[in-house]
């Protein structure tokens, strides 16, 4: 048993098809008023339709906020604080993907504290709770119904940012199975190889000397017993099903099986964090314009055979947890090819010339690189990016076998 082991969730998930028509019982214990916020494309699926149906029912006042966009741009955070400071909600219910929790996590920051979001972009300098907030996730993707991360566009520089507090935990997941039906193909195989990329990540994160102080002034620690438990066990759902759900959407028991891998996998790396292939799709996603999963899911791998020298047995738990055929690296990358992932970063219209500029910007990621289990600096992160454009992880592979 390690003796190092933390773990900060939700104070109540719920789980399970037909879960979302307790929204309206939950919320009631909040107060009166909600402020609902999802996408305009969500707000017309029947899904979110069963979450008002459930809100209304129970007597509340309902304010709803479709201002959700991709990325979470400044516009939507003020559209949508505005409603918040007109209607004063008790409770914040988020029906959507990533960014619409996301966009849920800062207004219910924002209207408990004040200010502008630049304020909180220091890790942990939320000073205290946020308003109660209520996830449900309709993507198995971003786990950020149980993260205590969100991101979102600084209105200055245009760059993705995070605010990262473990306050921003939603006080309630409520995981139903039916609210992902109507994802896309695309957006299934993308947001799932990204809740893959955050168990291995998660699993294979940086290991800390354990501390008080390392617990108390950070949200995400690092690798330790419990995250490792919940990545390992996520790891293993997401394989099992992430191919078969891309291929049949209206399979319920595959879309099942990857809300609860995206689930556990969220709090895993909510607690233990991400690292290499997460700063580098933040350079590949600016300049290709492409989305957060197709970056973490196409880089995934490289990272991966990179770490290899120092996470060999790492690897060789991920390997059984996920019934792995043969090398557990080379599972991941040909899980991507057959889910429709790019073959290389060259497919994407990046050119050779360009990494070196990619991997001097995404140093500049601190708390991702630095919670990688190999030292990085430019030249490394420029050789798996160079694997990456080529398509070819094995690349890497001569160098990591020289090392140590």
């Amino acid at each position: 048993m390690t003796p190092f082991a933390v773990l900060r969730a939700p104070s109540q998930v719920l789980f399970g098809t037909g879960m979302a028509e307790a929204t309206g019982r939950v919320a009631a214990t909040y107060g009166r008023r909600v402020l609902l916020i999802t996408d305009p494309i969500i707000a017309g699926t029947p899904g979110f339709g069963t979450v008002e149906t459930a809100l209304r029912a129970a007597g509340l006042d309902v304010a709803v906020s479709t201002d959700a966009e991709v990325d979470v741009p400044s516009t939507s955070v003020d559209a949508t604080v505005a409603l918040g400071l007109e209607t004063q909600p008790d409770v914040v219910v988020a029906v959507g993907g990533g960014s619409v929790i996301d966009l849920a996590k800062v207004t219910a920051l924002l209207l408990a504290h004040g200010g502008k979001l630049s304020d909180y972009y220091t890790v942990n300098s939320v000073p205290g709770p946020i308003l109660p907030l209520i996830a449900l996730p309709t993507t198995a993707g971003t786990g950020s119904e149980a993260t205590p991360v969100a991101v979102i566009t600084d209105p200055d520089t245009q760059m993705k940012m995070g605010v990262a507090s473990s306050h921003l935990i939603p006080r309630d997941a409520i995981c139903d199975p039916m609210l992902t039906l109507g994802a896309p193909a695309t957006v299934t195989a993308h947001s799932g190889i990204d809740a893959l990329s955050h168990a291995i990540e998660g699993y294979m994160a940086a290991a800390n000397e354990p501390t008080a102080d390392l617990v108390l002034s950070r949200p995400q620690i690092g690798k330790n017993g419990l995250s490792d438990t919940l990545a390992l066990s996520a790891a293993g759902h997401i394989a099992a099903n992430l191919e078969r759900v891309v291929q049949n959407g209206d399979d319920l028991e595959a879309r099942s099986g990857m809300l609860y891998g995206s689930l556990l996998a969220g709090i895993a790396f909510g607690n233990s964090g991400v690292s290499t292939a997460h700063a580098l799709q933040f350079a590949v996603g600016a300049a290709t314009h492409t989305s957060h999963g197709l970056g973490t899911g196409l880089l995934l791998p490289y990272v991966m055979e990179f770490n290899r020298p120092a996470r060999p047995d790492d690897l060789s738990a991920l390997a059984i947890a996920m019934d792995s055929p043969g090398d557990v690296v080379e599972h991941v990358h040909a899980l991507g090819q057959r889910i429709g992932l790019p073959a290389s970063l060259a497919a994407i219209g990046i050119e050779h010339d360009a990494l070196r500029g990619m991997a001097e910007a995404s140093i500049g990621f601190k708390r991702l690189v630095d919670n990688n289990p190999r030292p990085l600096d430019v030249p490394a992160l420029e050789r798996i990016l160079d694997a990456a454009w080529h398509g070819q992880p094995a690349r890497l592979s001569e160098e990591a076998a020289s090392v140590g």
